[in-house]
């Protein structure tokens, strides 16, 4: 442990003592390397010292106060030898910190507003979450669309709709889309601010004038044909899957998860041990999109993939998820980031140039009409709510549209 005498009593004698045995326990639990948790507790130290020296209360810690003393007093840090100093560690140690203050009701949680904007905010969000049942991704998105909004028109003032003018939001979404590379990417700021001023609605606030002002860019449907993977780039995609390196095995459950299943990044990461029947070869999706549950059969080689991660790879845990962390914090499910990323890493691995998930997603539906599948058996396997959705699909059908296609004015057939 951290046990230079001189330093160590900036924590013992600080008023983050109480809390050191609690940060020391959840490092514990996480699991982290000795060498880590030693670093951890003397960038703790080093914060109780800067503390002390500043004469900054405890109940004062927050995200803001973390991050000035990583901008403003790291660099020029004239603590006393040995400080430690390494920002990363810094950032993850007092990210613990904040975790433990806040279990311990010593600091208030991030979520609870602290201006008007913010209050506005988390009433806004309750509504996202327990009227219209929006996911967690979908709300945060929003959140951060609005808040951009409010925040230039009110900054720390009462938030009050009626002020807000229809010119206002037709500059505020033209600021926005001059931030997109692509002009349809405006459409998710129209959403969100939609679903805000509707919201506003049933509050009883005139906001028609608002809702008017936010139209969505021209983006013709069916105006492209997915991207899909050719037959050589899958066989590359799978082929790679063999190779050796870190958490191989891993990302070759995820690919068969998103190639042979056409699951989306959240869906693999939602995962669980009690969703998959080995018996009856089927796996139950719980986290999905629309919120309904699925049953689908589980392909032989997917299975496969999954339970060689299971048996040679899976780390010993007591979380339930099929797919969970390899590095501290340990007894974690990983989230569909990391999904991304491995199936990103499996691209590289193979020399293909793609980036997108769900590309997998897109060649599975591919393949399953190149098979003879109806367009609505596709819709059932990707789980659309609309068949429209599932309709760019058919400019993929290439035998069936070449069945009835007429011949050119003019040629021989």
């Amino acid at each position: 442990m951290y046990s230079n005498h001189h330093t160590s009593s900036w924590l013992l004698e600080s008023q983050l003592a109480p809390f050191v045995d609690a940060f020391m326990l959840r490092l514990f639990d996480c699991r982290y390397a000795f060498n880590t948790i030693n670093n951890y507790l003397a960038g703790l130290t080093h914060f109780a010292h800067w503390l002390t020296e500043s004469h900054i209360d405890v109940k004062t810690i927050d995200e803001r106060l973390i991050q000035r003393f990583l901008d403003d007093h790291l660099p020029n840090c004239c603590c006393e030898k040995p400080a430690f100093s390494d920002a990363k560690d810094l950032h993850a140690a007092l990210g613990h910190l904040l975790r433990v203050l806040r279990v311990n009701a010593i600091i208030a949680d991030s979520s609870i507003g602290q201006t008007p904007v913010d209050e506005e905010l988390r009433r806004f969000d309750d509504h996202m979450s327990h009227v219209r049942g929006l996911a967690a991704r979908t709300r945060k998105q929003y959140l951060a669309v609005v808040r951009c909004l409010l925040l230039a028109q009110f900054a720390d003032r009462e938030v009050v709709i009626a002020a807000i003018k229809a010119n206002q939001i037709r500059q505020f979404i033209a600021s926005q889309s001059s931030q997109c590379r692509v002009a349809s990417s405006i459409g998710a700021s129209v959403s969100a601010l939609r679903s805000y001023f509707r919201y506003r609605a049933t509050l009883g606030d005139a906001v028609h004038h608002l809702i008017g002002a936010t139209s969505f860019p021209a983006n013709w449907q069916q105006a492209s044909l997915p991207k899909t993977l050719t037959k050589h780039e899958v066989e590359r995609l799978l082929g790679a899957l063999a190779q050796d390196g870190p958490a191989a095995l891993r990302t070759a459950a995820i690919v068969h998860c998103a190639l042979d299943l056409g699951l989306r990044s959240s869906e693999v990461a939602y995962l669980g041990l009690d969703d998959i029947d080995w018996s009856a070869a089927t796996i139950t999706l719980r986290g999905t999109k629309g919120r309904r549950e699925a049953i689908m059969p589980l392909p032989a080689a997917t299975g496969q993939a999954i339970a060689d991660y299971l048996k040679y790879e899976r780390p010993p845990t007591s979380n339930r998820a099929v797919f969970v962390r390899n590095v501290a914090p340990r007894d974690q499910p990983v989230g569909p980031d990391l999904i991304r990323k491995s199936i990103r890493q499996a691209y590289a691995r193979a020399g293909l140039p793609y980036t997108r998930s769900h590309l997998l997603r897109h060649t599975m539906a591919s393949r399953l009409l190149e098979s003879g599948s109806s367009l609505k058996e596709v819709a059932d396997v990707l789980r659309h709510r609309s068949l429209n959705t599932t309709l760019v699909y058919a400019k993929l059908d290439s035998q069936n549209l070449a069945a009835v296609a007429l011949p050119w004015p003019g040629s021989a057939s």
